[in-house]
């Protein structure tokens, strides 16, 4: 097979791309591959079933068109602050007008044009006031939120728009290798999810945009073809619920409320991350059996908690090299300790010392939006340097969102983000092998559907 641009992944990054360069009258023929499945073909049985049944050969929840983000709580930062390093390969300028040009092409696909944490100008002095107080660090960041349901749909309409035009989509169609001779890469090696049977796509342009999920598969073909790259920052961490009366306040007035935190002894950074108000704590598995937790908010569909992941980065020295695995490791603890299932402990029985009993969270304030979550002890697996960090986080939280550090406040584990190997990129997106590219959250450059689709529309700038 041949064709002229070969985009690995049609995940946000991999779409834009795409979208950008029809935008732009491209007359080069797209070929986008994907694992996964069309948007209206994916769907997670847990609605039915009420706990995982590690669908096989992936889950629906991140592998498919659009990605994770089809099943995400769908919210577009709007902030260059906020979303990854992209701005320190471009410019924080640059970044920020390629956003808002981003965002405009999210509003013409049937984004919702009401923009969260804009105004309230003196309720978010206080909120800032007393997060200063707490020695965190609130960044404003506009959220444009589109809500799960809202965000299978947009990408629907993307998806059909793409097909329409003449872009060429291979859905159930992995990706097992790139093809590089003497730092040129001239295709790649495609395999069908259903047959088994392999073949060469020689293109003269590949873009691997391959997500979170393909993190670890690019890692290693980073290696293995010595495509320039360096270890980069791993998240380890919770996703914490509380009830909604909590961060009421907080949610009105910002939605999302964005903290960061270098707490002592350690000093890490330790970030608030992806905030649902209304929200429920959702699983997903990736393609090497690792459960993970995440969270979702609808726009209509409302629980009576609200969710926050809180993120603990680490950046590993020399000799290391593998901080990706290492997540991986802290996951695989933790999947054991809950049999397979997502680990859930009252924040007031780890500062006991003790695990949590199901008993106990029967007869809570907040009952658990994830319903086969195991009750246990998450401090079995964490490693005590982030388990450290996220306590005194947390605590420091309560002082901004009074009641957040309760004893009933639950933590759910693992919570973890691969997106730590950075691939070398000059401005241009150019790698050091001659017709690649790589981009979004697995690239090491973005976090986030709206970083990761800004970097996918200057790429179909640069290819067009």
């Amino acid at each position: 097979m041949k064709t002229d641009i070969a985009i690995i992944g049609a995940g946000p990054s991999g779409i834009f791309t795409a979208l950008e360069m029809l935008r732009l009258g491209t007359r080069k023929k797209i070929t986008l591959v994907e694992k996964g499945k069309p948007v209206e073909e994916r769907r997670c049985p847990k609605d039915i079933t009420r706990k995982c049944v590690n669908c096989r050969p992936y889950c629906h929840i991140t592998s498919g068109f659009s990605g994770a983000g089809a099943f995400s709580d769908g919210k577009l930062s709007l902030s260059n602050e906020v979303g990854g390093e992209l701005p320190e390969l471009i410019g924080a300028e640059a970044a920020q007008r390629i956003i808002d040009y981003t965002d405009k092409i999210y509003l013409q696909f049937g984004a919702d044009e009401h923009v969260e944490g804009r105004g309230n100008v003196e309720e978010i002095k206080e909120i800032r006031r007393r997060a200063i107080q707490a020695g965190l660090k609130l960044v404003d960041c506009p959220i444009r939120h589109l809500g799960t349901e809202k965000a299978q749909s947009l990408y629907k309409a993307i998806q059909d728009h793409l097909i329409a035009s003449g872009v060429e989509i291979l859905f159930s169609t992995q990706c097992t290798d790139l093809l590089i001779d003497n730092c040129v890469c001239r295709g790649v090696v495609i395999s069908d999810s259903d047959s088994g049977n392999s073949r060469e796509l020689i293109a003269e342009h590949v873009v691997v945009a391959a997500g979170r999920g393909g993190a670890d598969w690019l890692e290693r073909q980073c290696s293995i073809h010595d495509i320039h790259h360096k270890p980069g920052t791993v998240d380890i961490g919770v996703r914490v619920e509380v009830r909604t009366e909590v961060m009421e306040h907080v949610n009105d007035v910002l939605y999302e409320s964005k903290l960061i935190g270098w707490p002592k002894p350690f000093k890490n950074k330790v970030r608030t991350f992806c905030q649902n108000p209304g929200g429920f704590v959702s699983q997903e598995n990736y393609d090497n059996g690792l459960s993970v937790v995440n969270g979702h908010s609808y726009k209509e569909r409302k629980s009576e908690n609200t969710n926050v992941a809180i993120l603990c980065s680490h950046n590993f020295t020399e000799p290391f090299k593998q901080p990706i695995a290492f997540a991986q490791r802290v996951g695989e603890l933790t999947n054991m300790l809950g049999a397979g299932n997502i680990l859930v402990q009252r924040f007031g029985d780890i500062l006991d010392g003790k695990r949590t009993w199901a008993e106990e969270l029967s007869a809570s304030n907040i009952r658990p939006t994830l319903p086969d979550a195991v009750a246990g002890d998450i401090t079995f697996a964490m490693p005590y340097r982030t388990m450290t960090n996220i306590i005194n986080f947390i605590k420091a939280m309560d002082f901004v969102v009074p009641g957040f550090a309760s004893e009933e406040t639950l933590l759910y584990s693992p919570e973890v983000k691969f997106y730590s190997n950075k691939v070398k990129m000059t401005p241009e997106l150019d790698t050091s092998v001659e017709g690649l590219h790589c981009l979004g959250d697995a690239s090491g450059w973005t976090r986030g559907l709206m970083m990761a689709s800004a970097m996918g529309v200057l790429m179909g700038r640069r290819l067009v």
